[in-house]
């Protein structure tokens, strides 16, 4: 027999999925005893729904009840639990599936079908179980689906590991080879891989209304309902019932009308068209694909109904429901390098080859095809497991918030459970001295646990949000996760893309530097040659419908030329093949090819390698009519493109040419180009590698961008900055530009210094080492006034190794001994993956001081944020592009810059086109998370004061009235909680943050204050009552309900106020909220119901008295005596939340007692400054093993 595994086993190890997974096999013998004991110790069979009721909220605790540990290979259903603590159960079920149907790619962790297996369950070894049927033989495969992925057994590794598709484990020229899938190979994938659909259940009112009552909040309102009702509090279990009725009316129809949206959003039902082999075409609905099916994609565009790669023919396509982004894209072949001696061969990466993949969910605008041939894509993912069925799935499944706020109040919540198991005691205790039935013994008791945990507290703790959400509708930001308006009211650093984001979307063409004369202000008298033929081709402009339409850094270049493009035509043949775009001047200039004819001046767009952000260039093979060989022309980052020239092409003084305009906020692009030999024809050219045509180039020359702030960026980066919130710019673009437009933005200031951080990887012997350097910038004059030499022409004779000199007065090196203000540590994104890999200490310093992190890659930009948030960041993020992505998803709290009034790849999405936005978030946040503290803390302060009150009551074997239960709970509460959430955030950012925490040590003394205080109220004038000469203390009659007494109507009166001042008093406004009296519902409501309570206390005439159950005979001094005790007992309460509560001293005198801070960037922050030699700038840091040192330059 196989021993049980003790330890849980891993799945989706390293990744944010990651769960423990242990496996249950059922046994009927405990499944049994588990039945018998629920059923005669709970009372037969309400203890058996009971169960039942308590096994579907912790279906955890059914598994372990009914079932027992076996290994994973034997298990009928795992318990999983992932990072978060959450668990789930799920049942293992099996399939068949034939063995010739594995293949290399199509299964997780290798693929080959002994990897899939059925063990024997009574042999510690394991055994392929194999069936015949139709003499065919089938591979009995165990599975369970777990949130809409599949799992599935791998005896390899004897681990289940996801069912994936043809993705990041498939060699290049697996996807060449296919031939297309044959009806019957369709069909027994389809038995594995489930139907390609992402179908959103959307549930019937009936079963949801059933599974909602279920919901524990509702099982206790059912619960309260009951018990009143047996108390005889008709009317307010009625009212109760009315009010839970409209309540889950309204959720549920929230609830369908979302799944609704969700379903319509994301449904698509269309027809493609699958390749059989040879020249057989069969047209299916798109929910029967499989991965290895091979589609054609319709010349004028669809609609993607999966995850494909794309084998032949280019695609525009529309990305922005999946990125947000607006621009267009072109997407390419996937490369098929030829396998090389030594080296492994080349494997489709999700991540690296997404320019030729056509993701789910996206627009195919139109294609672009050669000769006859169908544009075709390989599908590699179907269903939920596709690029839109991921996103999908994240909003279906969100990822809890870890914000301690939620987890305190769970805290909460059970400190008042155990005060209810207390005053139950207490209750049990009371009515049996008075020798009450046992009936009402049982009722007073429980009735004790209603008051102490009031079921309205959960839609307390939400109040906030709802309403800032709404707050930011009006104002253009879209909030797809209301628990992140509250996360985002601790923000203490905002990330911001750099171009489009601080810096206007349009750039505008300064000028052309060719590399042999000055300075071109416009393009269009370039003379015709090389650099103006790559500024004309190499882009990846498309005209659809009529409109040119692309990148706008590409639609500024090549509108500069004045050419016209042209796309292809049914007669467009004159270059020999289909050329997907041609280019030419907008003059009937000629090329003259001979003495004796003229041929027109155009250049056939052959082939695009696309741009990528991780190799910082794009290219284009085109060919002039009339030439017989074909150009290759390359734009890119000026450091990227001069790499790939031969050296003695590139001026000399590059770099310091560069760094001049970089250094003035110009935004650099290089071009090179370079003649392709006659033997290449264009059949070669789908198979040809950028690599190989992306190399021996001779550079042309720079093209000078203008890419100006923003009007709002500056106010808005000073506004954060005296709020004490940090500002860090993560960019793509080059690294002298984004330090220029920092310094611009006033994200770093004038009198700080910028310590360039230059790490290398190992080379050479060398270990990998990191030089710190100071950062040059211009001074301030010639900045300003422009003096100092023009820079445009290439100067002759420097070296062109140096990368940093000192020039003509307009420059100067920064020279600091101890630097005035602060230092920023400015990194690459090169540097930063170095830094991550060989020196990982140093990143907590490098994320603490780093303010400018240039040349960043999406997936570094996510790094980035997930290594600040390690630190103890709440990090905010602002972008617009396609490249943030993952950092917006990544950080606490995701702003996109976008006109969709929701992306999915972000939880905030602003109209806004600029960075106000990010304080308008955050103010909005911080009113939020104000107003859930109020909320909260007034609905755990209600339950006390009606707690006090019973327990008050209880010892005179009285209670209050149903009555005055309505209007304590439904006209003051109620009402107060509602419209508690109305006060809008205050204007202006302060340098404090809210708390975050329930328990802190001030939040803690405001409840703790207030409970002492409200206690001390209702005793003392509970004595104080008793003291009077006219006082009749009551006589219990067990056959009456003991309201109507002296006891009950002072209670009742004083605790009127105390609810109504609490909520005034927690209703806090400056500096986060705008003053009380701005909030007019909720001023207007508070009169009214103080107007009426002062009322019911000094004068409640007789029929009102007699409705209410109020003794009207008490003397009118009396009266007046209470309304004192309840007006100081009002000055008392805002004097404490005012002024005690928010005091510098009380926090000072709550930090003695904190030896350190929690947060780890507050920590390295005190060691830097402490740190005088640190960092060791003109030094060279070198990696020893898993140590470094610093070595000084000789």
């Amino acid at each position: 027999m196989a021993p049980v595994e003790r330890s849980p086993t891993l799945l989706n190890h390293g990744s944010e999925d990651e769960m423990e997974c242990r496996g249950y096999k059922t046994n009927s013998y405990k499944a049994f005893l588990c039945l018998s004991v629920v059923f005669l110790c709970g009372g037969g069979p309400v203890g058996v729904l009971l169960a039942m009721l308590v096994f579907r909220w912790r279906p955890d605790w059914k598994l372990r009840a009914t079932k027992s540990r076996c290994p994973l290979y034997r298990a009928d259903a795992v318990l999983l639990k992932d990072i978060y603590g959450q668990c789930w159960t799920e049942t293992v079920d099996i399939i068949y599936v034939p063995v010739d149907e594995w293949s290399c790619g199509q299964m997780p962790e290798g693929g080959d079908c002994s990897s899939y297996k059925e063990e024997d369950g009574d042999e510690d070894d394991e055994e392929t179980s194999l069936t015949s049927a139709n003499d065919k033989k089938r591979l009995c495969v165990r599975f369970f689906d777990h949130q809409h992925v599949r799992y599935i057994w791998n005896s390899n590794i004897s681990c289940f590991t996801k069912l994936r598709g043809l993705d990041d484990t498939t060699p290049c020229s697996y996807f060449y080879q296919l031939g297309g899938l044959t009806r019957e190979e369709q069909h027994r994938k389809c038995a594995l891989y489930g139907e390609n659909s992402i179908y959103i259940e959307v549930k019937s009112y009936s079963r949801l209304l059933f599974e909602e009552v279920l919901n524990p909040f509702y099982v206790f309102q059912i619960f309260s309902v009951i018990l009143w009702s047996l108390n005889d509090y008709y009317i307010y279990a009625s009212c109760i019932v009315v009010i839970s009725v409209i309540s889950i009316s309204v959720e549920l129809y929230e609830i369908r009308k979302q799944a609704e949206t969700l379903r319509d959003m994301v449904a698509l039902e269309a027809e493609v068209s699958v390749w059989r082999g040879d020249s057989v075409y069969e047209d299916i609905p798109g929910q029967e694909l499989v991965p290895g099916d091979v589609i054609t994609i319709p010349p004028y565009g669809t609609m993607m109904a999966c995850d494909a790669v794309l084998i032949t023919g280019n695609c525009i396509v529309n990305e922005s429901m999946l990125t947000g982004e607006s621009v267009p894209v072109t997407k390419t072949p996937l490369p098929n390098p030829p396998p090389t001696e030594g080296q492994d061969p080349c494997v489709y990466i999700s991540e690296e080859h997404k320019r030729h993949t056509l993701f789910c969910g996206t627009q195919v605008i139109q294609t672009r095809y050669y000769g006859g041939e169908k544009v075709k894509a390989v599908v590699i993912r179907t269903g939920f497991v596709t690029a839109k069925g991921e996103l999908v799935r994240s909003i279906l499944f969100p990822k809890p918030m870890g914000f301690k706020f939620y987890q305190d109040a769970m805290r909460f919540l059970a400190v008042l459970a155990g005060l209810a198991v207390i005053g139950f005691s207490y209750s049990v205790y009371m009515m049996i001295s008075f020798k009450a039935p046992v009936k009402e013994i049982i009722l007073r008791a429980l009735d004790m646990i209603t008051v102490i945990v009031p079921p309205a507290l959960p839609a307390a703790m939400t109040v906030g949000s709802v309403y800032a959400q709404r707050r930011l509708m009006k104002q253009g930001i879209f909030c797809i996760s209301p628990p992140r308006i509250n996360v985002s009211g601790k923000t203490k650093l905002v990330c911001f893309d750099k171009t489009g984001t601080l810096t206007e979307d349009g750039l505008d063409l300064w000028g052309v530097v060719p590399a042999d004369m000055s300075v071109v202000k416009n393009a269009a008298d370039l003379p015709r040659g090389a650099l103006l033929a790559a500024m004309a081709s190499c882009h990846s402009l498309t005209l659809i419908e009529g409109e040119m339409t692309g990148d706008p850094l590409d639609l500024k270049m090549f509108e500069a030329t004045d050419w016209l493009l042209e796309e292809p035509g049914p007669d467009n043949t004159r270059f020999d093949i289909l050329a997907p775009t041609v280019v030419k001047p907008v003059t009937a200039d000629t090329f003259i090819m001979g003495a004796s004819s003229q041929t027109p001046y155009e250049i056939g767009i052959l082939r695009q390698f696309p741009f990528s952000s991780s190799l910082q260039r794009m290219s284009v093979i085109t060919r002039t009519l009339g030439n017989r060989n074909m150009d290759v022309y390359l734009k890119g980052a000026p450091e990227m493109v001069a790499s790939l020239c031969i050296k003695e092409t590139v001026p000399p003084d590059f770099h310091t040419t560069l760094m001049r305009y970089t250094l003035q906020g110009f935004r650099v692009i290089a071009f090179a180009w370079k003649m392709l030999d006659t033997s290449i024809k264009f059949h070669h050219l789908q198979k040809i590698q950028r690599d190989q045509v992306e190399t021996d180039l001779t550079f042309l020359g720079l093209m000078v961008m203008q890419n100006a702030l923003k009007p709002e960026t500056t106010p808005t980066i000073q506004q954060l900055r005296e709020a004490n919130i940090r500002t860090v710019m993560v960019t793509g673009d080059n690294m002298l530009t984004a330090v220029s437009v920092a310094r611009n933005c006033r994200m770093v200031l004038s009198n700080d210094t910028v310590i360039l951080v230059t790490a290398n990887p190992p080379e050479e012997g060398q270990p990998a080492h990191i030089t710190w350097t100071y950062s040059e910038h211009p001074t301030e004059d010639s900045v300003v006034q422009g003096q100092g030499q023009q820079p445009g022409k290439w100067d002759s004779g420097a070296d062109m190794s140096e990368p940093l000199v000192e020039y003509d007065m307009s420059y100067q090196n920064i020279q600091i001994e101890e630097p005035e203000g602060t230092y920023h540590f400015a990194v690459s994104g090169k540097s930063f993956a170095v830094i991550r890999n060989h020196f990982p200490d140093l990143i907590p310093k490098m994320c603490v001081r780093g303010t400018v992190f240039a040349r960043m890659s999406p997936n570094q930009k996510a790094q980035l944020v997930e290594s600040l948030q390690d630190l103890g960041y709440c990090v905010a993020m602002c972008g617009d592009g396609a490249n943030d992505c993952g950092a917006l998803k990544t950080a606490h709290a995701g702003i996109s810059l976008s006109e969709a009034e929701a992306s999915v790849a972000s939880p905030f999405t602003s109209k806004i086109p600029n960075i106000q936005c990010v304080p308008t978030v955050i103010r909005e946040g911080r009113a939020a998370l104000v107003t859930s503290f109020g909320s909260f803390k007034y609905m755990a302060l209600y339950s006390m004061v009606q707690f006090v009150s019973i327990i008050t009551l209880y010892s005179i074997d009285s209670n209050l009235g149903d009555i005055q239960y309505l209007y304590i709970d439904l006209a003051i509460t109620t009402s107060v909680a509602l419209f508690m959430g109305w006060q809008e955030a205050y204007p202006k950012l302060v340098p404090q943050r809210p708390l975050g925490s329930l328990m802190a040590p001030v939040n803690l003394f405001s409840v703790v204050g207030q409970v002492v205080l409200m206690i001390a109220v209702q005793v003392g004038t509970f004595v104080y009552l008793k003291q009077q000469p006219w006082f009749v203390p009551l006589k219990p009659d067990p056959k009456s309900d003991n309201i109507l007494c002296y006891e009950t109507t002072v209670v009742f009166s004083v605790t009127s106020y105390l609810y109504i001042v609490l909520a005034a008093a927690f209703s806090k406004g400056r500096p986060y909220r705008r003053p009380l009296y701005t909030n007019y519902v909720f001023m207007m409501s508070l009169m009214i119901l103080l107007g009426f309570s002062t009322l019911l206390l000094l004068h409640p005439f007789t029929p009102l008295a007699k409705f209410i159950e109020l003794k009207v005979d008490m003397p009118f001094h009396f009266r007046l005596v209470l309304l004192a005790i309840v007006s100081a007992y009002c000055i008392i309460v805002f004097v404490i939340e005012d002024f005690v509560v928010t005091s510098q001293v009380l926090r000072k005198l709550f930090r003695l007692r904190k030896k350190l801070p929690k947060n780890r960037y507050k920590l390295l922050e005190k060691e830097l400054a402490e740190n005088p030699d640190w960092p060791p700038v003109g030094e060279t840091t070198y990696a020893v093993g898993e140590k470094y040192q610093d070595s000084t330059h000789s």
